[in-house]
């Protein structure tokens, strides 16, 4: 059995073994990875933690969890506490970028060395956001990178990580705090991951405001960029730029002129 099928045969026991008709909540520990593993007679994942990782950020949970959420619901994985967590019922509300959008070129200012050795992941997608000031130019605030791979404990949640942290300063002096979540290739963005970014804001720098960011990369070098809430219902998006990394000479009077009909829109 491949390590995936283990995955969802594990997670998929202990739902089942605790969900009840109705319950729209549903408490778990990660020792009972361990005891449905031994149940099932299925060898242990060495790092049990990858298997929550799995599902919470990379993989989609197994079909008969799935099919007890109600029309245009889905499930999620919440931490619940250091070693605890929860499966959740919230609105099913993919996070993905809308191919409608239109696209604004930007000089790519990327150092040529760093672009010559970069991978084609996450941290390679944060260096070119970073390099070419995208968070400053997408939220109008004057940014910088203030750490890299966040991880911490936060009460009542757990140990929680955002992909880097940004602090701002407005025209009128305020100051904000700008989690970061990247995510390349086809890695999708998920709910959970922009309220932990929140969480993490209201503990560490409540007195700064928090305005949680996500990058995706996108086919032909796009970068959309998104910004989210806290609403009443769940994680909304409210604003969302789609930005292409160009050579100077690309960006042409014709782009210009379009670009500052936006602004009288």
């Amino acid at each position: 059995m491949g390590k995936q099928s283990r995955y969802s045969s594990i997670i998929e026991k202990i739902f089942l073994s605790k969900f009840k008709a109705g319950m729209r909540e549903v408490d778990f520990q990660r020792e009972d990875i361990a005891k449905f593993a031994e149940e099932l007679k299925i060898s242990l994942p060495k790092n049990l933690g990858d298997l929550i990782y799995s599902f919470r950020y990379r993989k989609a949970l197994p079909e008969s969890i799935k099919a007890e959420a109600g029309e245009k619901e889905m499930w999620i994985i919440r931490p619940a506490g250091r070693a605890k967590y929860r499966f959740v019922l919230v609105p099913d509300r993919p996070l993905g970028p809308n191919k409608n959008m239109a696209v604004t070129k930007v000089p790519d200012a990327t150092p040529g060395i760093v672009a010559k050795y970069s991978f084609n992941d996450e941290q390679a997608l944060l260096a070119k956001v970073r390099y070419n000031r995208l968070i400053d130019i997408f939220t109008g605030v004057t940014c910088y990178s203030l750490q890299n791979h966040l991880r911490t404990t936060v009460p009542d949640v757990g140990q929680v990580e955002t992909d880097e942290i940004y602090v701002g300063v407005d025209k009128k002096g305020v100051h904000y705090v700008f989690p970061i979540q990247a995510k390349s290739g086809n890695d999708k963005l998920g709910i959970v991951q922009i309220e932990q970014d929140f969480a993490i804001c209201a503990h560490k720098v409540p007195a700064l405001q928090c305005r949680s960011i996500a990058a995706q990369s996108m086919d032909d070098c796009v970068i959309a960029l998104f910004e989210f809430e806290q609403a009443e219902d769940g994680i909304r998006v409210v604003s969302e730029r789609h930005y292409k990394l160009v050579s100077p000479e690309e960006v042409t009077d014709a782009d210009l002129s379009a670009y500052r009909s936006r602004l009288a829109d």
